[in-house]
Order: structure tokens, then C-alpha cells, then sequence
């Protein structure tokens, strides 16, 4: 990633990036932690996008595993 004209090589990695310009990150856990939400504004304050959206399948109804973040 790029980030003020640095190339970072920090192993940072998108799930998903829909039609170049959505960012989707994808998690399978119990609980949703807030670290998730601060990784998801991380890669899209370095991507340089502003839509996100963070999925969680474990959950019983999907609809309850969606949370949508913009900056």
C-alpha cells in the first residue's frame, strides 16, 4: 500500500475490493470487536477509499453480520 507517497510493506491485506471502490473485510467470529472496525478504517484510510463494509458469518441472519462504514 501507499500512504503519503511511502510504499508501505506491512503485510497489510484487503479481503475484498469490489469494482474498485468498496472495501469489504470479511470475519467468522463470536464477538465483533472494535479492533475490527479500526482495521477496516485503516485500509480505507490507506487505500484512499471511502467505502466499507465489514461481514461477519457467524451470525444466525447475515442481515445481523453486516456493518457499513464510511469515511
Amino acid at each position: 500500500m501507499t500512504y503519503d507517497d511511502l510504499r508501505l510493506d506491512a503485510g497489510l491485506r484487503l479481503d475484498l475490493l469490489v469494482d474498485e471502490c468498496v472495501v469489504v473485510e470479511l470475519k467468522a467470529v463470536e464477538k465483533m470487536l472494535p479492533v475490527f472496525d479500526a482495521q477496516i478504517l485503516t485500509y480505507l484510510k490507506l487505500s484512499g477509499h471511502r467505502l466499507g463494509f465489514l461481514i461477519n458469518f457467524n451470525v444466525p441472519l447475515i442481515k445481523d453480520g453486516i456493518k457499513r462504514l464510511i469515511l
